[in-house]
């Protein structure tokens, strides 16, 4: 069996610590069994190798996560870029095709997909072993995982199982129909039917996914697949595949498994009310503050309530509130703090300059040591660079030069440049040119060695 993990999307929910590079499952706010944090994706890929999993898993996100991605799991799991983001359907079509023209998957192996911000313990990962045999008991081609719902809640999606059915006979039930996400009232009435909330896990043959793409007339080689991703309409697999199939049947879950995708569920898995710089007076009842800015935030007083702070923004809420965010956030929104595979980046400042049609951006950029960028250029705007502390080695057209605290380094549009932190390195980086955005970026070679090589080849 191999292990499809999704990756999300932009983090909305989650607000200001998620955003559209940074989401949801790179927010390190879980205890970790070492007595530190860590992140769900770090958390469940554990979990995985824990389970004998993680050699046979892959994970699907947006191609502009890949650096973040690799800073958290390093290159345990095979990362499948996504050009964009187009649905859970067309992401488990990009890895299935993957999986099939590349890995040279057989048709009959199992596929299981899962969510990569769902919170389950061990257990939960152990009952994924008995999707193949499930699927071929059942002679189904698709099964699900429910757990048994705590409370009725509009936030998921209730697996209906057909009547007369005695879960004590078999360890699956075959499926009547499924509701997407009820309000309250039906929600009890699904309950009292036996119904269990879908948690977002599905197994099939990877025959079946190929199958359904032929029948929608979408190609089935991965590099095809690829090539009109641009094209191809945003899909739930839910709508397209789950909704669609007969029969399907699902294996419940009895223990413990939580959504931790919003404000109002997250905090209760902190280990602390507080995280980061601030206080809680002890009159507050479950109220929490994650608070990634240099500057204390006290909160007196209130209760229930969520305080979230980072570069991006601060959000204070009624936890039962806090999903309205998704109404109130600008669109326009820049990420103001990014994780990279050498460290991390934080927006100081933009502006307009020369009437507007020159923009400056002002960031604090923190490399780890022995860490370091690609050999790369950018067409559109000019960089000055001050080194606030450290030491380390810059690359600029093939020359290199020793750096330290002080140094203030000048790179005109079009220089091929690259860095390297010898000790922890920080650095103030001002950008200034006609657009300013990550895109406008040439990467010629990634590797240290490949730079040097690079640049002593003239």
């Amino acid at each position: 069996m191999r292990i499809v993990l999704l990756g999300g999307g932009s983090g909305k929910r989650l607000w200001p610590l998620s955003n559209e590079i940074r989401s949801k499952i790179f927010l390190k706010l879980l205890p970790s069994k070492d007595g530190g944090m860590e992140s769900m994706i770090q958390r469940i890929c554990r979990q995985l190798g824990e389970a004998g999993f993680l050699s046979h898993t892959s994970i699907v996100a947006h191609q502009s996560q890949a650096e973040i991605m690799q800073n958290h799991i390093g290159d345990e799991v095979l990362f499948l870029a996504e050009p964009h983001r187009r649905g859970t359907f067309t992401a488990v079509a990009l890895a299935v095709t993957y999986l099939h023209a590349k890995l040279q998957a057989a048709p009959n192996e199992t596929i299981c997909v899962i969510p990569a911000d769902l919170f389950a313990e061990s257990d939960f990962f152990s009952l994924l072993s008995r999707f193949p045999e499930i699927l071929k008991q059942s002679g189904s081609e698709l099964a699900l995982l429910g757990t048994t719902p705590s409370h009725p809640s509009s936030q998921f999606g209730y697996i209906v199982p057909a009547p007369h059915q005695d879960p004590a006979d078999k360890d699956y039930l075959e499926v009547a129909h499924f509701v997407e996400k009820p309000d309250e009232e039906t929600a009890l009435r699904l309950i009292g039917s036996q119904a269990m909330w879908n948690c977002g896990v599905f197994a099939f043959p990877l025959s079946f996914m190929l199958t359904g793409l032929q029948s929608r007339g979408l190609p089935t080689d991965y590099d095809e697949l690829l090539a009109c991703y641009e094209q191809l309409p945003e899909a739930s697999f839910d709508v397209e595949i789950v909704e669609k199939t007969q029969p399907v049947v699902v294996l419940p879950f009895r223990n413990m498994w939580k959504d931790l995708g919003d404000w109002s569920v997250l905090p209760n898995y902190f280990g602390s009310s507080v995280v980061g710089l601030g206080e809680i007076s002890s009159d507050c009842v479950h109220t929490h503050l994650v608070n990634e800015l240099a500057y204390p935030i006290h909160v007196l007083g209130v209760s229930n309530i969520i305080v979230a702070a980072s570069a991006d923004g601060i959000l204070v809420a009624n936890k039962d509130k806090s999903n309205q965010i998704k109404k109130l956030r600008s669109s326009r929104q820049q990420p103001m703090y990014g994780e990279k595979r050498w460290g991390t980046y934080r927006v100081l400042d933009q502006s307009k300059t020369g009437g507007g049609l020159l923009e400056t951006l002002t960031k604090k950029v923190e490399l780890l040591p022995g860490k370091h960028t690609s050999y790369h250029s950018h067409q559109k705007r000019q960089e000055i660079w001050t080194i606030i502390s450290g030491q380390g080695e810059f690359i600029l057209e093939g020359v290199s030069t020793a750096i330290q605290t002080g140094d203030v380094l000048q790179i005109a549009a079009g220089a091929k440049h690259a860095i390297k932190a010898i000790t922890p390195l920080e650095y103030i980086e001002i950008q200034i040119g006609t657009e300013l955005v990550e895109a406008d970026i040439m990467r010629l070679v990634v590797t240290w060695e490949e730079i040097i090589r690079y640049c002593s080849n003239g």
